[in-house]
């Protein structure tokens, strides 16, 4: 098994690095394949050093199997036929080809099957906030089908990569120390702030992130489920939070749904709100499930069901589920 990943040097692709490690990938040969800029970094994996090629065209990609990328949606764009010509599969973890009908968009835990049918031999991975929200909603939707969904995101700096996440940590610092912060990845200061903001936004009012969510739920657990969103940028390191609201066809309890949540594959249901126990996205940054709590009835709707998730947004929300897809595939015997 030779796999590959693109894209090495950033936040998602270091957090390859540790789940293929953790998770004893069963490769055979890792190559890094990075930026000119990236090119000639050292890294290492299963004490070894691995040292980042530059990401060009032509065949370097000839004899692989899986390559996972995470360099950015024109970087996915661009190189797609050179990764995949030779028969790879190409695992994507941009925005490039979600919405491709070409191209299967997957959560292993909600429809991993469809992974199997690639005209293209691309998969692609979705946004890291609808990839979160449809690992519990598909406990729900066993229950009764889905109507309507109100999600609201608390986005951790974690999600504008690890740019994003020093400069919350520097902003903090500066402030303490008296010094104008630095303002860059994020459209204001993220530091003691709330951005009710990310990505840019698109005619509805809508920001780019909100749609996402919108197309992308709906591609994943293939229904005309209408899906409206919030996306916040929030002042925490890792992990995004969701405060979800779902209307299905029934009435569904709330005992019913704590049941079919702890039950429910990749699902930990966190949810004691006497001893003060519910998700928090401090105490869950580097775990792999999403965490489910706050589970209660709507009572603004009768058929109303309410509930609170995180999960790391770099783990599930990106590499893990990349990772998850590839040993769906091998089991199933689905490579070349």
């Amino acid at each position: 098994m030779k796999v590959a990943i693109v894209g090495a040097s950033g936040a998602v692709g270091q957090e390859f690095l540790r789940i293929l490690a953790q998770r004893k990938f069963p490769l055979t040969e890792l190559v890094l394949f990075g930026s000119s800029r990236s090119a000639g970094k050292e890294y290492e994996f299963n004490g070894k050093k691995l040292v980042v090629k530059e990401l060009v065209h032509g065949d370097d990609f000839k004899g692989f199997d899986i390559v996972f990328t995470s360099a950015g949606a024109s970087i996915s764009r661009e190189f797609a036929d050179d990764i995949t010509k030779h028969g790879a599969v190409m695992i994507d973890n941009s925005s490039a080809f979600r919405t491709d009908d070409d191209v299967p968009l997957v959560v292993p835990e909600v429809n991993a099957a469809v992974s199997k049918n690639r005209p293209r031999n691309i998969i692609a991975n979705p946004n890291c906030t609808t990839a979160i929200m449809v690992v519990p909603l598909k406990a729900i939707q066993e229950l009764s089908p889905i109507k309507r969904i109100h999600v609201a995101s608390y986005q951790s700096a974690s999600g504008a990569g690890a740019a994003g996440m020093e400069e919350l940590e520097n902003q903090y610092r500066q402030i303490t120390e008296g010094e104008e912060p630095t303002v860059d990845k994020f459209a204001y200061q993220l530091a003691y702030n709330v951005i009710p903001h990310i990505d840019v936004f698109t005619d509805n009012g809508y920001t780019k992130e909100e749609m996402k969510m919108y197309h992308e739920t709906r591609k994943i657990m293939d229904t005309d489920v209408a899906v409206s969103a919030t996306c916040v940028r929030v002042p925490t390191l890792r992990a995004h939070s969701e405060s979800v609201w779902v209307e299905t066809e029934r009435p569904i309890s709330v005992e019913e749904a704590r049941e079919a949540f702890s039950k429910a594959e990749g699902v930990i249901l966190m949810d004691n709100p006497d001893k003060k126990e519910y998700p928090m996205p401090l105490f869950l940054s580097g775990e792999d499930a999403v965490y489910v709590g706050r589970v209660r009835k709507d009572i603004a709707n009768p058929n109303g069901l309410t509930f609170w998730c995180v999960s790391d947004q770099i783990k599930k929300g990106a590499a893990l589920n990349a990772v998850q897809i590839a040993e769906y595939l091998i089991k199933e015997g689905d490579l070349k």
